[in-house]
């Protein structure tokens, strides 16, 4: 499995043990933040991930939670590493707010599974089929701008290349692989693109068919991410138009959990869904 490198993984990670030694100190948040000197929301907010801790404020939390030695020292070299910058964050004018977050948790993360109903993922795209969805906005980006959001989005599926890849299952509507975005010719690339993907051991592509009728996700796409460690929960991240939301309770994630499992149980097999996609990429 990969090491940590994510930022956003790591300031998690930490937000997490530290609402743990709270609780088990039996403090209330009002008690951290009169120590930290700062407002109880403040606290929230560092226990939430939502914003990083500084690490003399760690230090003294820590030390309210009775924390010492080795233990004390790894967590601070954590609350450190949570500060580093990401190789996304040379380009965050380009990225927006909402997703930041979840480009640091996928880089770190060791299984993506999910459900796509309108267009092809992120990480699977070809250059000029990402082009195509990302000028069909109602105000479509500058030049610029879209060259940098371009090179994030490559940037992102070098991951699939890298040594131990995340395991990466995702279903597909049968829409996604019909609608022609960019016109036939890029979009008989982009089916290519997923055919070759398709051939890789770690990832695993499927199709649900129209004639599976209808199904618990016709709401919308969904991503669940699964991480190295034990002591990081698996997260799931749920898309709108120009926002994004983020599940952690474990019955919220379990759910996710059991509707992608229905919908891979419903969708085609690997073998079938590569030959569907072939026979559509054919028929562009």
């Amino acid at each position: 499995m990969s090491a940590q490198r994510s930022p956003s993984a790591r300031q998690r990670r930490l937000a997490a043990i530290l609402r743990t030694l709270r609780k088990q100190a039996g403090l209330t948040r009002e008690q951290v933040a009169e120590a930290l000197a700062c407002s109880p929301p403040t606290v929230t907010r560092i226990e939430a991930a939502q914003t990083t801790a500084r690490v003399s404020d760690v230090a003294v939390m820590l030390d309210l939670y009775g924390v010492k030695g080795q233990q004390k020292e790894s967590l601070l070299q954590l609350a450190r590493d949570a500060r580093k910058r990401g190789w996304w964050d040379k380009e965050s004018h380009a990225i927006p707010a909402y997703f930041q977050g979840f480009v640091g948790l996928e880089e770190d993360a060791s299984a993506v599974h999910g459900y796509e109903s309108e267009y092809v993922p992120g990480l699977f795209q070809t250059q000029e089929y990402a082009r195509a969805v990302l000028v069909a906005e109602p105000t479509p980006p500058a030049e610029d701008e879209l060259a940098q959001t371009l090179t994030i989005r490559m940037k992102r599926q070098e991951r699939l290349n890298a040594p131990n890849p995340p395991q990466v299952w995702m279903v597909l509507n049968e829409g996604v692989i019909r609608r022609q975005v960019g016109g036939p010719e890029v979009m008989r690339r982009q089916l290519e693109r997923l055919v070759d993907l398709s051939h890789e051991s770690h990832v695993n592509i499927q199709v649900l068919p129209f004639d599976a009728g209808a199904h618990p996700a016709m709401n919308g796409g969904f991503r669940v991410l699964k991480f190295p460690k034990p002591s990081d929960p698996a997260v799931v991240y749920v898309e709108y138009w120009r926002g994004g939301i983020y599940l952690e309770e474990s019955t919220e994630v379990d759910a996710y959990a059991q509707l992608f499992d229905h919908l891979r149980a419903r969708a085609l097999g690997f073998d079938e869904s590569r030959s569907l996609i072939t026979q559509v990429a054919g028929g562009m």
